[in-house]
């Protein structure tokens, strides 16, 4: 058996897979609210715990974890927790000589050949093929990206910190919205922009920066609510234009990063939508917003419109993604 997980900044989700199958099927899967833990041995220590009242004892051959974070030498800094993991301390707190820590996006990269096809919903087909390198890009927590290079035979999944680079504005109004980001954090990110937080962020720009009026029904939900989803619904739903113009500027600007990322890393494999932030806003990344701004490149926008747009709809891809690599490794 394997152990695998995804250790994320709201949330670290984690299970047991058969070696010997490539399916990405998983048994005995618990999640665990990341905060309520001082570190990641903890939720480790509980939930092997759990696997020996379920009757899974192991033997277990090897582990992989996938965390939000750069990973090196197998040693991770989480970006969004206080803690510190490191894949050399697992190996012995397990007894299991192959423990790796691999960056989540790097995980969602090695997920990609092993979805079904019910967990891809294609978004733009271009005009291009699966042959070529791939680009990842996953809004969530926070924002990662990751690459797959093409050998010319097969895809190698690599991790990159590309959400931390410096915001790129397109237009004045985003040039306000760095403005404001840079005046409040002393760096403006593209995570700072295209996360749960950034939409919030977004927003608090619309208020502040530019005199949008709050009525008090939403300022009440979002005291009981995460505000990320409270713009969400109320921007999906029509029942908010604060919230609807919010989630329009987010697309957009999700829309040329994607775009970005698909020229860094000369995509023609497609541009793979992950996190959990997508499959929650697919009314909207159907409108023009995105799309726009994926294209909208000036004299490469011809290229960029050959690149097909792909969305993954499992949230549990990181988590099959950490078993294949063990598997693969």
């Amino acid at each position: 058996m394997l152990i695998a997980g995804d250790i994320g900044g709201t949330k670290t989700n984690l299970a047991l897979f058969d070696e010997s199958k490539g399916s990405g099927k998983y048994f005995q899967f618990e999640s665990f609210h990341s905060k309520d833990y001082k570190g990641f041995e903890e939720i480790l220590k509980a939930y092997l715990s759990d696997c020996k009242k379920a009757g899974y004892e192991g033997p277990f051959r090897a582990a992989c974890f996938a965390i939000a974070g750069p990973v090196k030498e197998g040693v991770c800094k989480a970006t969004n927790l206080p803690w510190v993991v490191d894949a050399h301390a697992l190996s012995q707190a397990l007894k299991i000589s192959q423990v790796y820590l691999i960056n989540d996006l790097e995980a969602n990269a090695w997920a990609i050949e092993i979805l079904s096809a019910e967990s891809l919903m294609t978004l733009y087909s271009g005009q291009g093929s699966l042959r070529g390198n791939r680009a990842v890009v996953s809004p969530g927590t926070g924002l990662g990206e990751a690459g797959l290079f093409w050998d010319g035979h097969r895809h190698h999944p690599f991790a990159c910190e590309g959400g931390h680079c410096e915001f790129g504005p397109c237009n004045l109004l985003e040039v306000e919205l760095s403005s404001y980001l840079i005046h409040r954090f002393g760096h403006a990110s593209y995570e700072r922009v295209l996360s749960g937080p950034g939409l919030h962020n977004i927003y608090r720009f619309y208020v502040e920066s530019k005199g949008r009026s709050e009525p008090e029904w939403l300022v009440n939900e979002m005291k009981t609510k995460d505000p990320a989803a409270v713009i969400s619904e109320n921007a999906l739903n029509g029942r908010s234009p604060l919230c609807e113009e919010t989630l329009n500027l987010f697309v957009n600007i999700f829309g040329s990063e994607a775009g970005n990322c698909a020229l860094k890393f000369m995509a023609f494999g497609g541009v793979f939508l992950g996190g959990g932030i997508p499959p929650k806003i697919l009314p909207k990344l159907k409108e023009p917003f995105f799309l726009k701004g994926f294209i909208d490149k000036g004299r490469l926008q011809s290229l960029l419109e050959t690149i097909p747009i792909y969305i993954v709809l499992d949230d549990k891809a990181s988590l099959r993604g950490a078993a294949h690599y063990c598997r693969s490794h």
